[in-house]
């Protein structure tokens, strides 16, 4: 009887034991946050995030002087404070004492190390090699040098006064990484990563899948929990939209980011809200992104049509942004009447741009016909085709004011090329904020940034907006130096070389175990906060 006993003790406890052990094992797996990227990722060394795509998973491997919150506030990152001399060109950084790389075995004993100055001392001079050619170097095109000044103060002086510069520390480019690792790796850092964030490095299969595990030396906590909370992040690469929403139907993904046409039906009502089915399965999260979704008139090109201020004004009156919006995005975004500087930054312009007004359109046409004797005036947008349906809507509109529009669809690659080599006369393109601040958008018109050696793929020139250009970045006082952004923004909408289309918005679908994600305006996404219940 004591035998028999003791047989079933044994077998109850084994089995306490496996379920105890499957129960851990499922748990694990429930705090696994997974998510695709269709656009796949080229590199997670954090000197090319180029890219949302890589943006996004260095994010979460790599960490810097400072960072961004929610609202686009900077703040203390590996550096828990700062001083700005009072000429504003010396910024002295100190850093906190607790922050250690991810473990490697060329670490030594311990397989870590804390992080020092001198750390930020070799990233950056890393950024600024010829030899790597990273495209991250424009970040420190500002700074006159940078040094440590010891293991825990790093000084940079900037060769003028520019008040961004804040913000462009908290891009992933001035991540901070260990010269021994890098040194070792060489060009294959890409692919195997050290660096401080809440996740560190675990597997990458190259369009297949990359897996991060939790960083159990993370040094950030919330209510004195130390953070990230998930125990691992899953990427999947389904190149095809269709199958990723899907999948994330299914259940089989966390998140499902922006949306594209070939579901928003789906998903969404015309107003922009969730379709009822998916009111109980599904949360969506959405706020302001910066990004402009825009036409570029070329200035200076051959098509002459468009050297007339009266055709690019008119284009501007000729078609309702509003019912472009609610009609063909699903009221996703925010009809772009405002100026070219978007939505979710402090120095957005109220000025009243350009509403649908057909009649005042019809007369500037009217007026360019008789000036010019060119009876039968006709442009041609050139698209990829992602925006085929935005440039047809804006085609059947422009023909009801009497001017006929051609659209030249061609292939991403072929747009951005030609688009930067002057061939296009007007081009449908974006603009999404490298950092948060006004001046990102406004370089687009200064006349020393012309394409292929700037952003100004306009060829738009002007002295006055150049003067006022070159006062706001040595401005220092925010409300003055907004005052002027809004001076050159109702500069470029009175001369019209873009036509802003709408401003974008950030829009996250998850599950509804989900908590904790947040959404911010430069659509960056931070797991390192995210629970999963």
């Amino acid at each position: 009887m004591v035998l028999r006993n003791s047989y079933w003790l044994l077998v109850i406890g084994c089995w306490l034991l496996v379920s105890c052990s499957i129960d851990k094992e499922k748990e694990k797996n429930n705090l696994v946050f997974r998510y695709n990227e269709h656009s796949n990722i080229s590199s997670l060394d954090p000197a090319f995030a180029k890219n949302q795509a890589n943006i996004w998973v260095v994010n979460q491997l790599f960490t810097g002087l400072v960072q961004l919150n929610d609202s686009l506030l900077v703040k203390p990152d590996i550096a828990k404070g700062w001083t700005i001399s009072k000429d504003g060109k010396t910024y002295t950084f100190l850093l906190r004492n607790d922050v250690k790389f991810h473990k490697h075995q060329l670490f030594g004993t311990d397989s870590t190390r804390a992080v020092k100055a001198s750390d930020f001392e070799y990233s950056f001079n890393r950024l600024l090699d010829a030899n790597l050619a990273a495209p991250g170097g424009w970040v420190l095109q500002n700074v006159a040098d940078f040094k440590a000044k010891n293991d825990s103060v790093f000084v940079i002086n900037l060769k003028q006064p520019f008040p961004p510069f804040l913000g462009l520390l908290s891009m992933k480019y001035c991540s901070v990484v260990p010269k021994e690792i890098v040194e070792y790796y060489g060009s294959e850092f890409r692919s195997n990563p050290i660096g401080t964030g809440p996740f560190k490095f675990k597997l990458w299969v190259e369009n297949t899948k990359l897996v991060l595990r939790k960083n159990e030396n993370y040094y950030e906590k919330q209510n004195g929990i130390q953070l990230p909370f998930l125990e691992a992040v899953a990427i999947t690469f389904l190149p095809d939209k269709q199958s990723e929403f899907l999948q994330f139907v299914q259940g089989n993904l966390d998140l499902l980011n922006s949306i594209d046409p070939s579901y928003k039906d789906d998903i969404l009502t015309t107003k922009g809200t969730l379709q009822p089915r998916y009111a109980d399965k599904v949360k969506m999260q959405s706020g302001a992104y910066l990004n402009t979704e825009y036409l570029g008139i070329l200035m200076d090109g051959d098509a002459t049509l468009v050297h007339s201020k009266l055709i690019r004004q008119a284009v501007n009156y000729g078609f309702d942004r509003v019912k472009m919006i609610q009609y063909l995005r699903n009221g996703i975004g925010t009809p772009a009447i405002n100026g070219f500087i978007p939505k979710g930054l402090p120095s957005f312009n109220n000025l009243k741009g350009y509403t649908y007004q057909p009649e005042k359109a019809k007369n500037l046409i009217k007026t360019y016909k008789l000036e010019t004797g060119n009876t039968q005036p006709a442009i041609t947008i050139s698209t990829n085709s992602q925006y085929v349906d935005l440039c047809e809507y804006m085609q059947r509109e422009l023909q009801n004011i009497g001017l006929e529009v051609i659209i030249d669809v061609i292939p991403p690659s072929t747009l951005k090329q030609s688009k930067a080599s002057g061939k296009l006369s007007i081009f449908r393109a974006s603009w999404i904020a490298d950092y948060p601040d006004a001046e990102n958008y406004l370089s687009l018109f200064y006349s020393r940034n012309f394409a292929p050696n700037g952003p100004n793929y306009m060829h738009f020139s002007n002295p006055q907006f150049d003067a006022w250009y070159e006062e706001s970045i040595t401005t220092t006082v925010d409300e003055k130096r907004y005052m002027l952004y809004q001076k050159m923004d109702s500069l470029v909408m009175a001369e019209a070389p873009v036509i802003p289309l709408y401003y974008d918005e950030a829009i996250r679908f998850t599950q509804k175990n989900i908590t904790g994600l947040g959404i911010n305006p430069i659509n960056l996404l931070s797991l390192k906060r995210v629970r999963k219940e």
